[in-house]
This record gives structure tokens, C-alpha cells and sequence, in this order.
């Protein structure tokens, strides 16, 4: 019997062993493979964003009613039609994009660190699709009412087409970014570099850090888009502190 076990140990180091020691031109190989698939699905998800710009173009407008849009230079729709499909091609395929890189270092993981990454990267990708769902139905809503109605009786609500983009898209993508604070807290806590109980001790420096965040975020400056985004902040951290709290962590 214990000749049969060593038999199977050897068995699986050797299969192991077999598996690290891939060339370093395999490896390459692999990643290079990895990352032809990923830029073609990012540039088919680009061109079907191109191809459907309008209706993209209507629903990215829907927050700014009554806002007139003037194209201020010959090609401004074009050239801004092309940015907008580049940064939705990048965001849509992003989850792919990820999921080849988990299937290129997959393989050098143990069990264990697997158990550790995947509901890592999983949950980190649904946190920015929550974080672009909450700057669109909120904080874009909010920071545009401001600027619609701030001087409103002074002048015209004109805007340019790409500078209005320019903002939407900045503060989509800034927002889902934002929303990966929880993810960074589990790691660190996780990896026992800070505790839940230090986290919850330093409120005050975080009440004042997420103001600091948000308006860095926010492209714009006004009072309500930043207090939104900072609130937002404050609660994703304390959901991470508490998420690590009933780790034991």
C-alpha cells in the first residue's frame, strides 16, 4: 500500500514539476495566444458598439434633458462616436479580457490560491459594473441637474457634444474604479497586512480620505456629485471592513 502511495506522489510531482518546467517560449506562446483572442473579442464588442453608436449615444444623452448638443467642429460626432465605441468595447469585453489572463496563470496556482482569486476577480468585476450602474442612474443625474440649473436664467444650456461625453464617460469609468475598494480591503486584510478592527478605528481619516477620493474622481466640481460619490465610498469601505470583521480577520 504505501509503495502504491508513493507511486501516486511521484506520479503528481512529476506531472507538477512537468507543468513548472514549461519553457519560457511555451509560456509566451500561451500568452500570446491568450492575448490574440482577447483583442479580438475587445475589437468585435468595439465595432458592434460602432455599428449601434446612435442608440449607445441616445442612452449615455437620456441624463442631460432638455440639454441641446452642438457639434463644434467638422468630424466632432465622428471622432467622439469612435472614442465612446472604444471605451464601451473595453468595458464589455473586460470580463473576457480577465478571464484570459485567470486562464493563463491559472495553472502555476495551488487549490488554494485558486479558492482565494476567483471569487476575488468575480466579485471585482460585478463591484464595477455596480459602480458604472450607480454613476449613471445617480451620480451623472446629480451632477448634471447642478450644472443645468446653476445659472440657468444667465445663459443657454449649449453644450459641446464631446466635452459632454468626455465627462460622462470619465465619471462612469472613475466610479467603477472606485467601487474596487472593498476588493482591496479583503486582499490586504486577508493577507493580514491590516485588520477589520484597525479599518473600523480609522473612520475619521477614511470620512476625510473618501472626500479627498471623490473630488479627485469627480470631473467636475460641484457640491452634490462629490457628496454622493463620497458616501458611496464610505459605505463600500465599511462593507469591507465588516465583510473581513466576520472573517475573523
Amino acid at each position: 500500500m504505501i509503495k502504491v502511495s508513493n507511486n501516486k506522489k511521484n506520479t503528481a510531482e512529476y506531472a507538477m514539476n512537468n507543468d513548472i518546467k514549461m519553457s519560457i517560449f511555451e509560456h509566451l506562446e500561451e500568452l500570446r495566444h491568450r492575448a490574440i483572442k482577447a483583442t479580438i473579442f475587445f475589437i468585435i464588442i468595439t465595432g458592434i458598439c460602432f455599428s449601434h453608436i446612435n442608440d449607445i449615444s441616445f442612452v449615455l444623452q437620456k441624463p442631460a434633458l432638455g440639454i441641446k448638443f452642438l457639434q463644434l467642429a467638422p468630424g466632432e460626432y465622428f471622432f467622439s462616436s469612435i472614442k465612446i465605441s472604444v471605451y464601451m468595447g473595453l468595458i464589455f469585453s473586460s470580463p473576457f479580457i480577465i478571464y484570459q489572463l485567470v486562464l493563463f496563470i491559472l495553472p502555476g496556482l495551488t487549490l488554494k490560491e485558486t479558492q482565494f482569486l476567483l471569487p476575488i476577480l468575480l466579485s471585482s468585476i460585478i463591484l464595477f459594473f455596480i459602480g458604472i450602474f450607480f454613476s449613471y442612474s445617480i451620480l451623472i443625474p446629480a451632477a448634471l441637474h447642478f450644472f443645468i440649473n446653476y445659472g440657468a436664467d444667465v445663459v443657454e444650456p449649449i453644450w459641446s457634444f464631446e466635452q459632454y461625453f468626455d465627462f460622462i464617460l470619465i465619471l462612469l469609468i472613475s466610479t467603477g474604479l472606485a467601487f474596487q475598494i472593498p476588493i482591496v480591503q479583503i486582499i490586504i486584510g486577508l493577507l493580514n497586512i491590516i485588520s477589520s478592527q484597525k479599518m473600523l478605528q480609522s473612520w475619521k481619516y477614511i470620512l476625510l480620505l473618501s472626500t479627498i477620493i471623490s473630488a479627485i474622481l469627480t470631473p467636475s466640481t460641484d457640491p452634490v456629485t462629490q457628496l454622493f460619490l463620497s458616501l458611496a465610498i464610505l459605505i463600500l469601505y465599511f462593507t469591507g471592513a465588516f465583510i473581513l470583521k466576520f472573517l475573523n480577520k
